[in-house]
């Protein structure tokens, strides 16, 4: 009888979304069929504009070169199952680039371009990488890893495949032989993410995993919202949100992206007027930007064309939220949560006929996916309005980290459930609070930083002893790494030497910001570091004039 109990109990406890009923995930198509579907009726349609060159390209233009490099993959001898590494900014073609690489039955995986040399090659090397597309501004970054690179740009460079020519290539070949059949359990791509704890691992995404993602978080658009969105491409594309939540969502409802490659206020208010920007997925630290800096007052608001903002990769503070607000009436903001290992969005506010959401929530659970609440300790599922990890299962859960066979075991269990390492609950109104993190991952202007990586370089060292990174808050950036350092008797270099040595090693935006030197690191019995104490015993050190390093910087 006991047992039945608790079975009840666990059935009792897990939550699902307020919407009735199950959005219908369709079979036997690929992501890039399933999102360029009916592309021929919106052939003259803009898809993607660049805001600095305008460059366009339609969707009409988007299915047919999708179809072209994939093509000029093939004749490359990518296979299925390869991996190709995308290194590139925002462009106009991003999307065509890693449409093409899944048509072809590869598995697209994008790095930061901003990432330094020696994180570029440990992210080929962990993938078993076999190709590599970037464009001429990157490409010394990664002409000594040993891949075959293709150039986006149309000067040629020594080494490098031109893009447009591998095009024109594949139009004068026809059909080069029959194509590998690919199936929705193939993988597509392979971001790479920090995960719960540790380094960065590849997550294994199938087709299945993104078009079911897709499903369940466009569920809400009305029919005659589809080819009459525009939404502002601002967050990197070798994102997950990026190239699933702003590229794939648009092409599949028709609309337009305004493709930005970086931040910077002027031009980004100018894009928001100029192309007349509806939606807008942005992190908190723009949202800041928005409200404080007074270069916002010399534009006419009046001019914009927004209708809500989507932030999410970092809590939102309600006084911020407030003063967006006042200061832009009428555009509503959503919250929304989500992780590599789940495709991309779990929990959003942007759902149709849901009018009970409330401020500071992360939205309400998806349609399709199943969401609970444990014990940290013991595991056991928790009722509403209590506090404990949240875990999803759906048919979005990745398949693993490649090659991280313990890793993946701790992550999802044996009945499959995706253990995210964040603690929230739920309340009586299907609203969903994310309140803390198991995981220790730092959020740096929404890019995620991985304390183990930065450690493991500081350790490199040859001075340094030991060392414990962990995350200071900070009101620009959200949070910044912050590093406690144990230097060997007879040291001689300086806490600002130490920063530029991680800095030289990592990119910008793992920069360590607030370094300290200490006399030793507080570790539990079993050796864990303490950063609650670290970091209470970095905070009462610093002065006060530098609890805010990060506006000095950029990233």
């Amino acid at each position: 009888m006991g047992s039945i109990t608790e079975m009840q109990m666990q059935e009792e406890f897990i939550f699902r979304s307020p919407h009735s009923g199950v959005v219908p995930v369709p079979e036997n198509v690929t992501l890039p069929e399933f999102v360029l579907q009916n592309s021929e009726s919106y052939a003259d349609k803009v898809a993607f504009v660049e805001v600095g060159s305008r460059k366009e390209i339609t969707h009409g233009q988007v299915a047919r070169d999708t179809e072209r490099f994939a093509k000029a993959l093939r004749s490359l001898g990518v296979r299925k199952g390869h991996v190709v590494i995308v290194v590139l900014p925002n462009v106009a073609e991003y999307a065509i680039i890693a449409l093409g690489i899944m048509a072809a039955g590869a598995v697209f995986s994008g790095a930061n371009p901003a990432a330094h040399v020696s994180e570029i090659k440990k992210q080929a090397q962990s993938s078993d990488a076999k190709l590599i597309v970037t464009n001429g501004l990157n490409h010394e970054k990664v002409k000594g890893i040993g891949l075959p690179v293709i150039v986006l740009d149309d000067e040629p460079i020594e080494d490098a495949m031109n893009w447009k020519k591998l095009l024109e290539a594949a139009d004068r070949a026809g059909q080069t032989g029959p194509r590998e059949p690919i199936s929705q359990t193939d993988l597509c791509a392979m971001p790479f993410s920090s995960g719960t704890t540790g380094l960065s691992k590849g997550v294994m995404l199938t087709h299945r995993n993104l078009v079911a993602n897709l499903c369940s978080t466009l569920f809400g658009v009305e029919p005659e919202m589809v080819g009459q969105v525009t939404t502002l491409g601002l967050l990197p594309f070798f994102h997950i949100y990026g190239i699933a939540g702003i590229c794939c969502a648009t092409l599949r409802n028709k609309g337009t992206v305004v493709v930005m490659g970086r931040f910077e206020l002027r031009s980004f208010l100018n894009a928001l007027i100029a192309h007349e920007v509806m939606f807008a997925p942005i992190v908190p630290p723009i949202i800041l930007n928005l409200v404080k800096n007074p270069i916002v007052d010399e534009f006419d608001l009046s001019k914009l064309k927004l209708q809500a903002v989507l932030t999410a990769a970092a809590p939102l503070a309600p006084e911020v939220l407030t003063a967006f607000e006042n200061k832009f009436p009428g555009v509503l903001v959503q919250q929304a949560y989500g992780l590599t290992e789940h495709s991309c969005i779990t929990l959003t506010h942007a759902h149709r006929g849901l009018a009970n959401s409330k401020r500071n929530s992360v939205g309400f659970i998806l349609p399709n996916l199943e969401v609970k609440f444990i014990d940290p300790d013991s595991g056991k599922p928790l009722p509403r309005n209590t506090s404990g990890e949240l875990c999803v299962r759906s048919q979005a859960v990745m398949q693993g980290y490649y090659k991280q066979v313990e890793e993946t075991a701790q992550t999802i269990d044996k009945n499959g459930w995706l253990h995210t390492g964040d603690i929230g609950f739920i309340d009586d109104d299907d609203n969903v609070f994310i309140v803390d993190r198991i995981k220790e991952l730092i959020k740096y202007k929404g890019f995620q930083v991985a304390p183990a990586e930065l450690e493991a370089i500081l350790l490199s060292h040859s001075s340094v002893e030991d060392a414990a990174v962990v995350p200071i808050a900070d009101e620009e950036a959200g949070e910044i790494p912050g590093a406690s350092v144990v230097m060997s008797p007879g040291a001689q270099e300086t806490e600002e030497d130490i920063i530029k040595f991680v800095a030289s090693n990592v990119a910008n935006y793992k920069k360590v910001r607030v370094l300290h030197f200490v006399d030793s690191i507080p570790k539990s019995p079993s050796g864990k570091i303490m950063r609650r104490l670290v970091r209470d015993k970095m905070l009462h050190n610093m002065p006060s004039h530098s609890t805010n390093p990060s506006h000095s910087t950029s990233a």
